[in-house]
């Protein structure tokens, strides 16, 4: 690229590559083309009329399931083994006797639901934090008992029926598994590459670069950083990042899990202001693989959410094969690079990150 063409390079106005290096690939940003008029699809804001208790919800307390069981009372959170799982500990192995072709390979593991609290009509922003702590304290302990006999534990929740929520009584899935799925085992590799090259954790790296310059930076507090990543793909994503080096949430000191249920209840209240809806997405943690394999210290804790596929009727993405990885951190979507229509006006990608972290109603602690 000459000099002059360089310096007449505008992110807003030009379309240009961005380097995602989690998953060592690049992203077109096309930001210009948010100026084009809209006469598509817009979707009305759901409607939400969800009563405190169902006797008929399995989900509730003591509600019967699907397998005839009773649960319990609870007046916290609620741990069972999902009733119709993804995976089974004992499922038969298909051999490997296959074509190049059509090849298979076993796969087992267990999955389970988390029910966050005994009221259907709640959602984590509207929870308190002390009760946001003790579901992170509940994804610790999972972690631990079930990252002992499993590759990867993978926790994420699909919040409501616009992600493909069958429920909507606030919890979310546990899978674990005996195989790393395709995008924890990519970020994981990509992840240790880089610290190979430059003698530094990537996302710990990330994380103080982006703190440095608040370009990105959505809300923060001593231990933790959410941003918008350089390489969004979908609207409004989020990344939410420890300021220390993290592998696995049961790292976590008691100090950074308080500090952890204040800045989601934060990121999550500021995403139901901001469309005036109780806001759908798709979450999910990203940390170091569990059992048997040793791995680079280069990974790091880290939270990605993917939220609704936006009031301009996008493409919605599925936690699974997405929940997890290294560097422990979280995940949150919508796109960056695209723009966003909120009640039909077009925002540019590069307001979106006031837009979100102003994102504030009267009475609302952020």
């Amino acid at each position: 690229m000459d000099s002059y063409s360089k310096s007449m390079f505008d992110p807003k106005d030009h379309q240009h590559l961005r380097y995602n290096p989690l998953r060592n690939s690049w992203v077109l940003v096309s930001a210009h083309r948010m100026k084009r008029p809209w006469k598509g699809q817009v979707e009305k804001p759901p409607e939400y009329n969800v009563p405190r208790h169902d006797p008929n919800n399995p989900l509730c307390p003591g509600s019967v399931r699907a397998n005839g069981e009773v649960n319990p009372q609870y007046e916290s959170t609620f741990m069972f083994e999902n009733d119709f799982p993804a995976l089974q500990p004992d499922a038969p192995d298909p051999g490997s006797d296959h074509h190049p072709l059509f090849r298979s390979k076993a796969a087992r593991g267990v999955c389970k639901v988390m029910c966050f609290h005994p009221w259907s009509d709640i959602t984590l922003p509207l929870m308190q934090p002390a009760e946001i702590r003790r579901v992170i304290d509940k994804w610790a302990e999972l972690i631990e008992e079930l990252g002992n006999t499993s590759c990867s534990v993978q926790i994420f929740e699909n919040k409501g029926s616009t992600m493909g929520c069958s429920n909507p009584h606030p919890h979310c899935q546990v899978w674990a598994s005996n195989f790393l799925p395709n995008e924890p085992a990519l970020a994981e590799s990509c992840q240790k590459d880089f610290l190979q090259k430059h003698g530094e954790p990537m996302l710990v790296q990330y994380a103080r670069m982006e703190a440095e310059a608040q370009e990105r930076v959505v809300v923060e507090n001593e231990h933790w950083l959410v941003v918008v990543p350089y390489w969004a793909t979908w609207p409004f994503q989020t990344l939410l990042l420890p300021r220390r080096h993290v592998l696995r949430l049961p790292d976590l000191t008691s100090q950074e899990r308080e500090s952890l249920a204040s800045i989601m209840k934060r990121l999550l209240t500021k995403y139901d202001n901001l469309f005036e809806v109780s806001f759908p997405y798709s979450m999910g943690w990203h940390g170091k693989r569990t059992h048997l394999i040793l791995l680079s210290r280069g990974e790091v804790l880290s939270f990605v959410l993917f939220p609704w596929r936006t009031i301009k009727n996008q493409l919605r993405s599925v936690s699974h094969g997405i929940a997890s990885g290294s560097v422990l951190h979280m995940s949150w979507t919508l796109t960056l690079q695209q723009g966003f229509l909120v009640k039909n006006q077009f925002i540019p990608p590069d307001e979106m990150i006031d837009t979100l972290f102003c994102a504030q109603a009267p009475g609302c602690p952020l």
